[in-house]
């Protein structure tokens, strides 16, 4: 069965308070194509789960420079002066996550676990409201799983089957984010047919995959 997909058939999938994740590093391996379906298509009152907002002409960060997102779960948002508006005028929601636990807390979510134990925040306003766990006199932070409906990532080469492989940094985030939602579509800036990407060499397996933008 053929797993693609026109962005104009994507945004019939496309509604109003919808979550979604969005691999990348500040643009680099985010998949610009689907950003701008999500643009274009002016659905609002987001959930985004994403390492940092970008840049307001850039990957995710122009979902935030048009006010499509409500709330937000990133460890940096530093690069786009719209998130820190929106933030202080209470338009938008944000979950500070640091980097390390936020990759843990979606690695959580695409391997069932019940939440990730971390000292990591402990003593910091990370820590407010959150449960705390006790393990041999030590004491951690419990941080929960983040899941997603949609995931929305960018494979450097892929196959039809969806099979993908993230060159350099582009593979941040992405093969986490695969497996923590419950609708995966790819990206696949170059493609290759099936069986040319050798087995040991796949970083997201394409049985993770639902959708490839054609």
């Amino acid at each position: 069965m053929s797993k693609g997909i026109s962005l104009s058939q994507l945004k019939e999938k496309f509604h109003d308070g919808m979550s979604i994740m969005v691999g990348g590093f500040l643009g680099n391996g985010t998949p610009e194509k689907i950003i701008d379906a999500l643009v274009e298509s002016g659905v609002k009152d987001l959930t985004m789960i994403v390492n940092d907002t970008s840049y307001p002409e850039l990957g995710c960060g122009r979902l935030i420079a048009n006010h499509q997102v409500k709330e937000l779960y990133v460890s940096h948002i530093g690069t786009n002066p719209h998130t820190a508006e929106q933030m202080n005028s209470g338009e938008l929601t944000i979950h500070f996550c640091p980097q390390g636990s936020l990759a843990e807390q979606i690695r959580a979510g695409g391997c069932g676990l019940g939440g990730v134990l971390t000292t990591t925040g402990l003593g910091t306003i990370v820590a407010d409201g959150k449960e705390k766990v006790t393990v041999d006199g030590v004491e951690y932070l419990l941080e929960k799983p983040l899941r997603a409906e949609f995931a929305f990532i960018k494979g450097s080469i892929g196959d039809e089957m969806g099979n993908l492989v993230y060159k350099g940094t582009t593979q941040n985030f992405q093969p986490l984010m695969a497996m923590a939602a419950d609708t995966v579509v790819a990206e696949i800036e170059h493609k290759v047919p099936t069986g040319e990407i050798a087995p040991e060499a796949i970083h997201t397996s394409g049985i993770l995959v639902d959708y490839i933008i054609e």
